[in-house]
């Protein structure tokens, strides 16, 4: 009997609700739950339906006062951005808790279940679940608008190349494609000789810019026009032009190098052949199998020109091939390619079989050929050459076929191949 009365002692006692009577545990307000929430609303201020901005183009969501934000359905991101919308009538409660409830996602509609706590009556803390319904309404951001005016942008960035073809634009398409360089773009427009990039800010065409001098050999200047002024404010507003130009040098290219800038790279003869074109300019000498890059600051400091465009190619069949084993390197001569291997070849015009007319050259690519293929070659022998350094070059080192018309030298490219008479 002790025992139990001991036990009954600590159990804690009830009380009558004051307004309907239930038995209750003792609260600071004397009150029932039920009675509490009829007489008490803590969500009243805050307001159970809000509007959001969303940009049907591209897919974000406007956070005030000017910002536009990407967020996924159901986000972290989002359910900030919803809170944020009601922040000031949350800071006169607590925020326990802030969900998603689930809705139909063309529905135009964001819920959000909360789960807040307010002090009321004597002390007593009350709890109270609602939802919050936001409904998503259409906008155009500022940058669409400038998307769809097609006309208004603050920096261009003009890319050119002065050559008969687009390999390099086609390259440089990829890459672009790639890395996500066109997203900050307002229109690309193709014109002659390259492609010409809008902006809506001076920054993303500056990274265009870097980027194109990461990606291929160029140069780039850069000006700017007055459009407006406020002398109140001391403020302007600029258009900016980047001109951007590409080294005239594609892949499979023979070229005519200066004698300064041919002996810088390792005394390696004049003529050589573009093997590659990345952030630099790739040159073997066919002769020799002696390799170079050439970079975009050393390419505008000695510039040079391609021999021959590939509507010169002609079409040959290889009669002869032989490897040669052993090559005398002169004096101070760069890296040797290892990628390729010197041979010897004869070669006749597909369109001269019912002659015996043959020629004879080197080339870089003895590894590939064999008797019996057809090889696309430019007849250097019948071209007018009109280049300042083949002119200049002196008359031991001038092969036949470009000072004398001489049909017995050619230089040849199989396909992505290139050969280049010794």
């Amino acid at each position: 009997m002790e025992y139990m009365t001991e036990s009954a002692d600590r159990t804690p006692g009830h009380i009558l609700c004051c307004e309907c009577g239930v038995p209750i545990s003792p609260n600071p307000a004397n009150i029932c739950v039920a009675c509490l929430r009829s007489k008490v609303d803590i969500s009243q201020g805050i307001p159970k339906q809000v509007s959001v901005s969303f940009c049907k183009q591209c897919q974000r969501y406007f956070q005030p006062p000017a910002t536009w934000i990407q967020c996924a359905l159901e986000s972290r991101e989002l359910l900030a951005l919803c809170l944020k919308k009601i922040k000031a009538p949350l800071s006169k409660v607590r925020l326990v808790d802030a969900g998603f409830v689930w809705t139909e996602p063309h529905s135009k509609r964001l819920k959000v279940k909360l789960t807040i706590q307010k002090e009321v009556m004597n002390g007593a803390i009350l709890q109270q679940v609602f939802v919050v319904d936001y409904v998503v309404q259409p906008q155009m951001c500022g940058d669409c608008h400038r998307v769809e005016a097609k006309d208004f942008w603050k920096a261009v960035v003009q890319v050119r190349q002065k050559t008969l073809h687009k390999k390099t634009f086609y390259y440089l398409e990829q890459l672009i494609l790639k890395y996500g360089m066109h997203q900050n773009t307002l229109r690309i427009k193709e014109i002659h000789d390259g492609l010409d990039f809008y902006y809506s800010s001076k920054q993303h065409a500056q990274k265009m810019v870097e980027f194109l001098q990461c990606t291929v050999p160029c140069r780039h200047k850069a000006s700017q026009r007055l459009i407006s002024q406020d002398i109140h404010s001391n403020t302007y507003n600029y258009k900016s032009t980047f001109s951007v130009e590409i080294v005239p040098i594609c892949k499979d290219n023979v070229v005519c190098l200066s004698p300064k800038l041919a002996q810088s790279l390792g005394n390696m003869n004049q003529i050589c052949v573009c093997i590659r074109v990345t952030s630099a300019v790739h040159l073997i000498d066919p002769n020799t199998l002696q390799v170079a890059d050439i970079d975009g600051s050393t390419f505008w400091s000695h510039p040079f020109n391609s021999l021959c465009h590939p509507k010169q190619l002609e079409e040959f069949i290889v009669m002869e091939c032989s490897v040669v084993r052993d090559l005398k390197r002169s004096a101070g001569a760069g890296m040797i390619s290892k990628k390729h291997t010197l041979g010897e070849v004869w070669v006749q015009k597909t369109s001269e079989m019912n002659t015996d007319k043959q020629y004879f050259c080197r080339t870089h690519l003895g590894h590939l050929l064999n008797p019996g293929d057809l090889v696309l070659g430019f007849d250097l022998a019948n071209c007018n050459l009109n280049d300042e350094y083949v002119n200049k070059m002196n008359s031991d080192r001038v092969p036949d076929v470009v000072r004398k018309n001489v049909s017995s030298e050619k230089s040849l490219l199989n396909s992505n191949m290139s050969f280049l008479e010794s």
